[in-house]
């Protein structure tokens, strides 16, 4: 179980990664709902390449911390990093699905714009995904 959690984590660590940078070269596949946005539609955050390509780096990172801590990649972290980086990623990605009771998550509360439906269908529940596969990963490990 353990490998294959990592697997899937990596799988879904590169190509979140991929299409942050995609989007920051100008790329537009997707890029309309990717961004929460209020009742009528407008976009609540407008980022700047520079943001996604910030946000394709630390998914990179996230990719190359699971596959450490799987031992899929032999890299010699302390212990208390390899933990404490876990927690960090399950808490985050917690944090996501949960969301901030306005735009974002599970308990938000504008649902009407094209955004909230796809975060209730795909974004939030991924979340939960990578939540439990981080778990698999930092208990079995």
């Amino acid at each position: 179980m353990l490998i294959i959690s990592a697997l899937l984590l990596s799988c879904i660590f590169l190509f979140l990664s991929g299409l942050h940078v995609y989007w920051g070269l100008g790329g537009k596949w997707g890029k309309a709902a990717a961004v929460p946005a209020k009742a009528n539609g407008a976009k609540r955050i407008n980022p700047s390449a520079f943001d996604c390509y910030v946000v394709a780096f630390l998914l990179l990172g996230a990719w190359f911390f699971v596959l450490v801590k799987s031992r899929l990649l032999l890299f010699d972290w302390p212990g208390w990093l390899l933990h404490t980086g876990s927690w960090i990623l399950i808490t985050l990605f917690a944090a996501r699905a949960i969301g901030e009771f306005r735009y974002i998550g599970f308990f938000k509360k504008v649902k009407s714009s094209k955004f909230a439906r796809l975060d209730t269908k795909y974004y939030s529940p991924l979340c939960v995904l990578i939540t439990a596969l981080l778990c698999c990963l930092e208990f079995l490990n």
